[in-house]
Parts: C-alpha cells; structure tokens; sequence
C-alpha cells in the first residue's frame, strides 16, 4: 500500500512540475479568497495559489518572501513526492507517515501556521 501511495504521489508531483510552463496563463481564471472578500483579512491558506504559481515560474525568491509557509510546503510536496516514487520504483518501501505526530511536532505546525497567517494579514496578502 505505501508503494502505491508513493506512486500516486510522485505521479501528482511530476504532473504538477510537468504543466508547469502553462502556470502563467491560470491566474486570470482562478476566483478571489472568499474569506478576505468577507472579512477583509487574509486566510490562513491566501497565499498558496500565489507561491504555487510563483514556484511554476520558478521564481523561489518571490514565492517565498511574499507567502513562506505555503512555498515550503509545495516544495517539500514536490520534492518529497518524487523521492518517495523514486524509492517505490527501486524497490524499496517508503517510510510510513506516522499515523500521530508527538504533541511537540503538532505544537510546532499549529504555531507555523499562526504565525504565516499573522504574516500573511501584516503584509496585506
């Protein structure tokens, strides 16, 4: 099962970096965050259309000082998804995402995700 799931997620990785050169034409079609249209602050996810299409243009410098959690996270998707399909491919087992991270490990994401959504509403994204 975990080969297969490392598959699927290689697959999803490649096929992201693959349609990348026709990034640029999407932004135009994509709809407005509809939290920030209500409320007038941003989500705690505006941001991550924007660094994903910055990073399909391969501008890192931009994705990552404008929307930094989000262009991590898509990087360590990216990256991580064609070494786990490159692990499946060569035979060996992928290690298995644990079913409970350690409540440090989940202290640590909540708070990343606080502060890039404070980020996020101080710098008007």
């Amino acid at each position: 099962m975990r080969r297969q799931i490392a598959l699927l997620w290689g697959g999803a990785a490649a096929a992201l970096i693959a349609v990348s050169p026709w990034a640029s034409e999407l932004p135009g079609g994509l709809w407005g965050c509809t939290f920030k249209a209500l409320t007038g602050f941003a989500c705690p996810t505006c941001g991550t259309t924007r660094a994903a299409l910055a990073l399909a243009r391969f501008d890192f410098s931009t994705a990552l000082t404008h929307y930094p959690l989000p262009t991590l996270a898509w990087v360590v998707f990216l990256v991580g998804g064609l070494i786990a399909a490159a692990m499946a491919l060569a035979g060996r087992t992928p290690p298995a995402i644990p079913s409970r991270l350690p409540d440090w490990a989940r202290a640590a994401i909540a708070g990343a995700l606080f502060l890039n959504w404070i980020y996020s509403i101080a710098t008007g994204v």
